[in-house]
């Protein structure tokens, strides 16, 4: 047993390498690189994550390069864009296309469709979310008013509104990072 494999429990030197970080490039449709930015992006999730996640399982990366239809898939407008995976992804992607004789664009390009349907769930939700938010703001609205009644009724100095104040304070802040989540999430409403 190797020293490295003495200080990593469970590891090997292969499963290490496997998780070492490549440069690959594909060509493929505006739609998907689209698809997979925004998913990175709405949800924080690293593009080499998701690329592991939709490619890496050899069992569904089979069942998908059955399903695919070469000549609709060079009918597709595309272009070269450069991403970061594993290398165990690039591996698996690459014994896929040789298997079915299928090319690694198009593996990629009909692995990121999966993420339609996710993208497409968190647009209805951010329909959802601006609805909520409005009512959100009205709630925040409604306790600034609550305030100012308590600061008539008890003085600005009273500890009670001193309290109601930061509660105010605090609701401001969450209302920003509620707003800001809504305009990061504006992105899903082009789709």
């Amino acid at each position: 047993m190797s020293k490295i494999e003495d200080q990593l429990p469970g590891s090997t030197l292969f499963e290490l390498r496997g998780k070492q970080s490549v440069r690959a490039t594909f060509k493929i449709s505006q739609k998907a690189i689209d698809s997979i930015g925004l998913v990175a992006i709405h949800m924080g999730i690293k593009q080499k994550s998701l690329f592991d996640h939709i490619i890496e399982d050899s069992d569904a990366l089979g069942s998908l390069a059955k399903t695919i239809q070469l000549r609709q898939f060079k009918k597709i407008p595309r272009k070269q864009k450069t991403f970061v995976l594993s290398r165990k992804t690039i591996e698996s992607l690459g014994a896929i296309s040789l298997a079915y004789g299928t090319p690694r664009d198009a593996l990629v390009e009909y692995s990121i469709k999966k993420l339609e349907s996710i993208i497409y769930a968190e647009k209805e939700k951010h329909k959802e979310r601006k609805i909520l938010q409005k009512e959100i703001i009205d709630h925040f609205y409604q306790g600034k008013l609550l305030y100012k009644k308590a600061i008539k009724i008890l003085g600005k100095d009273d500890p009670f509104c001193r309290r109601i104040g930061k509660a105010i304070l605090d609701c401001q802040k969450r209302e920003t990072e509620l707003s800001d989540f809504i305009k990061k999430s504006k992105v899903l409403e082009n789709f």
